[in-house]
């Protein structure tokens, strides 16, 4: 493949294009895989998440339905004056006992039946005369629903009673007594009579299984590692919690997601370790992968088929230029088909046919070079500010502004008028501001009146020679880049300097230029980079030599000025007048 050539190891062509583009289709795979990956893994974790929110909303529903049920089942004893009557009722045993059994039992035995779930209620009583009734053991889990009356005066010195009475809150969801060992908590309030006194006569406690208040498991992948987990958001502290999270774990191995329960300073809290949102991830990445080499592979096999192909046909081209360099001019290239290599040979044909002639003609050739980037750099303005009148004219002619139409094509056609000049290069100074006129009469079709212009040329230069379109690219400069307001102001100048240069200034207080800004345009050789810029200087610099130019201040947020400074004569000008008197 390859051969010595002046010391180097020759490589054709076709096979270096190879690397950037066997470097392109891999990052392009690495790229492809790279966010196929990402936004499957991102998906899961949104279809996890999603799930996991839906379910402990359905959770926190249910708790904050079955507090509801309890807090009414509350309110039921509370309000019902039988009940309470019977509470305060003070006679013998027998008929303690009869009031019990007609007027407490009844109502406490009915809500329970009514509840779904496994609940303990008790009502501990002031009134001393009232008889115990004892249920199930409460330092035992709870199996059934079941009931007791108690007397307040056998938990008052309990640490539990006391330190629930010290938080001098009446309506509360607490674990008390042995909730937190058993998974259950309570919820306490005080029983006042329904007289004006507002007298206590009792405590009621509604204690239930936590994991009942929380519902159905099913639907949170305990055996998966989340956990779920009822926190006390006031204290701090965790109230009750269904699987684990592992011990020393860092929180960013999870995902945490919380929701409050309404009413209470209860929220469920889920840990989703990111193994579980990941669990999938392995595969694909296998899969993506092996997709990605597949594509790598596949691509290379076509490249390298491309490059033999094509590197026939360049191995003919090179012997041919090699033949050249021993000043060969005679031989030719043939190609059959209608592809790149086709016209190359054309064009390589055609270059042998005339190098000699370009060899015998160079200095001739190199004059005409110098006319021809001129007419390039004119050139390039022309059409430039054609294509967007015309576009302009289009959107008018769309909305049906007629009038507006109509003046702009009369506006265009005056400024060719002007811009061919019957193909003269120079043109008065006069000629040159009837131009920009021309262009502004053509742009305040469509701004109206949103800018002003000042002329301040002196008139004993109007008459001087110049190449024509130095003005117009600064004024269609100020249209594009400098106007940021509502309205601009542009002035254009012109005066003598003495003796034989002139100064032509465009000056406009729009949005001016930053100092790095203005030495990038400069700089660049780019056209659409300083258009106006690069194209009049550089037709400057070739009409009349490094001694004239262009200058531009510019100061970021107040304006440009352009500064032009010409010749009043000079060789070229002497001649052009004389083949126009010819």
């Amino acid at each position: 493949m390859g051969r010595a050539r002046y010391g180097k190891t020759y490589i054709p062509f076709t096979y270096k294009t190879m690397l950037p583009y066997l470097a392109l289709v891999l990052l392009t795979d690495i790229l492809v895989g790279y966010i196929s990956y990402t936004m499957l893994v991102q998906s899961r974790t949104e279809m996890a998440e999603t799930n996991i929110r839906t379910a402990m909303q359905q959770t926190r529903n249910n708790i904050k339905y079955q507090m509801d049920e309890i807090t009414r089942m509350t309110n039921s004893l509370f309000l019902n004056t039988t009940f309470q009557n019977a509470l305060q009722f003070r006679g013998d045993p027998r008929e303690n006992m009869l009031k019990m059994r007609d007027d407490i039992v009844p109502y406490m035995k009915a809500p329970l039946q009514l509840y779904g779930n496994k609940l303990r209620l008790a009502l501990y009583t002031v009134n001393e005369t009232m008889l115990d009734i004892t249920g199930d053991d409460m330092s035992a889990p709870i199996g059934r629903s079941d009931y007791y009356v108690l007397l307040a005066a056998s938990v008052e010195a309990t640490d539990w009673f006391r330190s629930v009475l010290a938080l001098n809150k009446d309506k509360l969801w607490v674990q008390m007594d042995t909730d937190r060992e058993l998974g259950n908590i309570s919820y306490f309030r005080k029983l006042y009579a329904a007289d004006g006194a507002q007298s206590l006569i009792g405590y009621l406690r509604v204690t239930a299984r936590f994991d009942e208040l929380l519902g159905n498991f099913d639907t949170f992948p305990i055996e998966q590692g989340i956990a779920l987990r009822l926190m006390d958001k006031g204290a701090g502290t965790k109230l009750y919690e269904r699987g684990s999270v592992k011990e020393g774990a860092q929180a960013s191995s999870y995902m945490v997601i919380t929701e409050d329960i309404p009413g209470s300073d209860y929220a469920i809290e889920a840990w989703v370790p990111n193994r579980y949102l990941n669990k999938d991830a392995s595969k694909m990445r296998r899969v993506i992968v092996a997709v990605c080499l597949i594509s790598f592979v596949v691509m290379a096999l076509i490249g390298y088929l491309v490059a033999r192909l094509s590197g026939k046909k360049m191995k003919r081209i090179v012997s041919l230029v090699r033949s050249f360099q021993e000043g060969n001019f005679y031989k030719r290239i043939g190609f059959a088909g209608n592809d790149e290599f086709v016209y190359i040979a054309d064009a390589f044909n055609q270059m042998a046919q005339s190098i000699q002639e370009l060899i015998r003609d160079v200095y001739e050739q190199g004059i005409q070079k110098k006319q021809a980037e001129l007419d390039v750099l004119q050139a390039q303005i022309s059409p430039h500010f054609l294509y967007n009148t015309l576009s302009t004219i289009g959107s008018l002619a769309n909305l049906g502004e007629v009038e507006k139409v109509t003046r702009m094509v009369q506006g265009l056609a005056r400024f060719y008028r002007l811009t061919l000049n019957e193909g003269q290069v120079y043109i008065p100074l006069a000629e040159e501001v009837e131009q920009v006129k021309a262009y502004l009469d053509i742009q305040r079709v469509k701004y109206a009146d949103a800018f002003q212009v000042y002329l301040d040329i002196e008139p004993d230069i109007l008459h001087v020679p110049i190449i024509k379109l130095v003005l117009q690219p600064f004024v269609e400069n100020i249209f594009k880049h400098a106007w940021f307001g509502e309205s601009i102001a542009i002035r254009i100048t012109g005066r003598r300097l003495g003796g034989d240069r002139i100064e032509l200034k465009v000056i406009d207080n729009g949005i001016g230029m930053r100092p790095e800004t203005l030495r990038q345009m400069r700089a660049s050789a780019s056209p659409s980079d300083g258009y106006g810029l690069k194209n009049v200087e550089e037709r400057i610099k070739l009409r009349y030599g490094s001694d004239f130019g262009i200058r531009i201040g510019s100061h970021y947020g107040a304006g440009t000025a352009v500064e032009l400074i010409l010749p009043v004569d000079n060789a070229e000008i002497r001649e052009d007048k004389k083949d126009g008197e010819a």
